[in-house]
């Protein structure tokens, strides 16, 4: 890890106590995890993952949980987190001195433009900070300002793990992203955000890219569409054909990407 992770490790630790991934979510810090799967809401059981994978439960709590997904030789952790930048940077800051290879993040966004269509598997080109969060994390001072700047992967990776979808016959998307601190407040500024022409909004991507650069791992961000304010696929009131397209992205793609990044 970097050296400003290790900082802000060892002030965290000032004011609170040791061990805190297994506090929060039951993990072992002598266990080599094959990945660290970061997802608001979702759990392996609601992608279905334990019917094909041991799930063990090992803290679930109101909003946060941790689990254990095992798979042959594979070992997975799984933390379930609240939405939103800063409880990414908090949560994924508690497991940063577990033993990890690499950082799967997988999550819902909404369309900004009609072409995507419900179900689709996108993986952001870049994602635009529109929450204060990244700056407490990257900048010295709660006075600076990073808010819409740009946060770009590793492109070498990012096009590596498209390309292992190609071969199993996914067409993951390559989009950009807008990341919005407030779900309802979105809306009303949805005309000044269709400004920075991003095809996607979220809330975390940004946040998670930047902790991934701290963790000096391989991290990806894995995208299904829940809905589409340009084409007005809503998200809560679709139709039995969109609800079919969404299924097979979270319950069938986003599984075996999961498996299969693990196991590289």
């Amino acid at each position: 890890m970097k050296e400003k992770l290790k900082n802000i490790l060892d002030t965290f630790h000032k004011y609170n106590s040791e061990h805190m991934a297994a506090q929060a979510f039951g993990f072992s810090e002598d266990i080599v995890y094959d990945a660290l799967v970061v997802a608001p809401s979702f759990t392996p059981y609601k992608l279905g993952m334990d019917a094909m994978c041991k799930v063990t439960t090992l803290k679930e709590g109101a909003y946060l949980g941790g689990y254990l997904v095992e798979k042959d030789d594979l070992n997975i952790a799984w933390i379930k987190i609240g939405s939103s930048a800063g409880n990414l940077i908090d949560h994924l800051a508690l497991c940063a001195e577990l033993l990890i290879k690499k950082l799967i993040f997988i999550g819902a966004v909404g369309g900004l433009k009609p072409e995507f269509r419900l179900g689709d598997v996108c993986t952001p080109s870049y994602s635009i900070s529109g929450s204060y969060a990244d700056a407490y994390l990257m900048k010295e001072s709660v006075h600076d300002n990073m808010l819409f700047s740009k946060v770009v992967p590793d492109a070498k990776y990012v096009d590596h793990i498209i390309q292992v979808g190609k071969k199993k016959g996914y067409d993951i998307r390559k989009a950009s992203v807008f990341c919005t601190p407030s779900i309802a407040l979105e809306y009303t500024h949805l005309e000044e955000i269709k400004t920075f022409d991003t095809d996607l909004i979220e809330m975390e991507t940004s946040s998670f890219y930047l902790m991934t650069d701290l963790f000096e791992l391989p991290g990806i961000a894995l995208l299904v569409v829940s809905d589409n304010s340009a084409s007005g696929a809503a998200l809560v009131g679709r139709t039995p054909e969109q609800q079919q397209q969404y299924d097979f992205g979270r319950n069938v793609i986003l599984p075996d990407m999961i498996l299969s990044l693990s196991a590289e």
